[in-house]
């Protein structure tokens, strides 16, 4: 299985929960030059009125000055692989089970097939969970 497997880095900001705020955010990046992979926004149910957004890779110095200054941080918490490949059926219940069979507990997971190539975000508790999720990973 020939599977393109990377560790990124996840960039977490918290929103107000009202139109136009998530805008602003991407808005922010795009114009440092940022052209992310990933997105992922949701309201914070535990904080009314809040909401977060999580975004992967930002790269050099004026898209990471940006995102610093509108409030981004790289997830200390968060800790992400990213899996691209060419699209099987029942890919994504073999690479999940191989995790669960090493016993490795996923913190989170978001998938999407374009054509005849996926791409899967794998989150994590840990950098050593990554790590060892990387592995079984390229080992299949």
């Amino acid at each position: 299985m020939d599977l393109m497997i990377e560790h990124e880095d996840v960039w977490v900001a918290p929103l107000d929960d009202k139109p136009g705020a998530l805008a602003a955010k991407l808005a922010a990046l795009a114009e440092a030059g940022a052209d992310l992979d990933f997105v992922i926004a949701r309201r914070a149910p535990e904080k009314p009125g809040t909401a977060v957004v999580f975004v992967t890779p930002l790269r050099g110095d004026a898209e990471t000055d940006a995102a610093t200054e509108n409030g981004f941080s790289i997830s200390s918490s968060l800790h992400s692989i990213r899996v691209e490949g060419e699209k099987e059926q029942g890919l994504g219940s073999r690479l999940t089970q191989a995790l669960g069979e090493a016993g490795v507990n996923l913190r989170g997971l978001s998938a999407a097939a374009i054509g005849k190539r996926f791409v899967m975000h794998l989150a994590l508790d840990t950098r050593e969970e990554s790590e060892k999720a990387a592995q079984i990973l390229r080992e299949m």
